[in-house]
């Protein structure tokens, strides 16, 4: 459990960085993701968690995929979350963390739109040209809430 911790702390850690910097996620940060949870699953569990982390991967992508599909939401954030699916492992965790991250975005979103707000009433002027917001933060809070919830 300690090692499935630190991944997810690793993966978020960096998922983050790059989404708030860079305002995307690499392939290297989310299919580095998908293999950590792979191995650590059949290293400790065998062939019965590794197909319970390849189920995660799958309900993690399929999770966010109706948002991209929509346009709401970018292709690495559907890849972080099938990679935190990887790393919890099985249906029920994959699906948690994504409500889990549907609340937290939620939360951020209101955030971010009322200091957009508040910064052009004070400047008199619109907000930033973007009007997505970095999701890294929200999947990765939900990602560790649900590790919270289950230890």
């Amino acid at each position: 459990m300690k090692i499935q911790i630190l991944l997810a702390l690793l993966v978020g850690v960096a998922a983050v960085v790059e989404d708030l910097r860079f305002r995307t996620i690499s392939n290297w940060t989310t299919l580095g993701a998908m293999a950590a949870g792979l191995s650590y699953h059949t290293v400790t569990g065998g062939w019965s968690e590794l197909g319970s982390s390849l189920l995660g991967i799958a309900v993690g992508f399929c999770a966010f995929l109706v948002f991209y599909l929509l346009g709401g939401m970018g292709g690495g954030d559907v890849k972080l979350m099938a990679g935190f699916g990887a790393i919890l492992g099985g249906a029920t965790a994959s699906v948690q963390a994504a409500i889990f991250a549907a609340g937290v975005g939620g939360i951020l979103a209101l955030a971010v739109l009322g200091f957009r707000w508040l910064k052009a009433t004070i400047q008199r002027r619109s907000g930033p040209n973007s009007p997505f917001i970095p999701y890294a933060p929200a999947i990765t809070a939900g990602a560790w809430l649900t590790l919270l919830a289950r230890s």
